[in-house]
Parts: C-alpha cells; sequence; structure tokens
C-alpha cells in the first residue's frame, strides 16, 4: 500500500539536514541539534526513513571505552524523496527586470 500521507515538517527538517550534503555521514546526535529535535524525536524519524530506504545508516568505530556510534545519509532515493516534498519558499516573487529592459 501506498504512503498517502505528506511527512511531518519535523521529517522534512531532518531530510533538509541530510540533503544539504547527502554524501556525508552524520552522527544523530548532530543531527539533533541542528534540526532542535529531542532524541525521542528524532530517532523514530530516522528508523521510519531507513525502514523505506531512504536512508542509510552504519556503525562508527568507537574509541576504548565508548559505544559505537550509530552514522547516517540519505540514498538516492532518500534524495529524490526531499527534492519532492521540500517546501516552496513563501514569497517567490519575479525578479524585477532592469529598468532599459523594460521598454
Amino acid at each position: 500500500m501506498a504512503r498517502s500521507r505528506a511527512p511531518s515538517a519535523q521529517t522534512v527538517s531532518v531530510l533538509a539536514a541530510l540533503a544539504a550534503d547527502p554524501t556525508r555521514w552524520r552522527y544523530g546526535y548532530d543531527l539533533a541539534a541542528e534540526v532542535h529535535l529531542k532524541s525521542g524525536s528524532l530517532y523514530p524519524i530516522l528508523m521510519r526513513l531507513a525502514d523505506r530506504g531512504l536512508l542509510e545508516s552504519d556503525w562508527a568505530p568507537a574509541p576504548p571505552g565508548k559505544p559505537p556510534r550509530h552514522l547516517y545519509r540519505l540514498t538516492a532515493r532518500g534524495l529524490q524523496e526531499y527534492a519532492r516534498v521540500r517546501p516552496e519558499p513563501a514569497n517567490r516573487q519575479p525578479v524585477p527586470r532592469p529598468r532599459w529592459e523594460q521598454a
């Protein structure tokens, strides 16, 4: 069954943060700080995106005595999805032509 509901504003903000540099692996903690979401909101979004094939995840090796950290980045499908759902600029006005071209 196809998804019919539009993604939440929080999901779009996560996609936007990841789409800014889609080949770069990102830590969840850094994403949370950038998009101003708490872990209880961010990680379910990341899991849903990964389940839908829009995001890939991997484990980063950890320094001794520290737990490994999860890394995330968009897939090509995720980048396409962001292009589909990204918001249009609110006040998209035509660029005025110079006076010498208006005659």
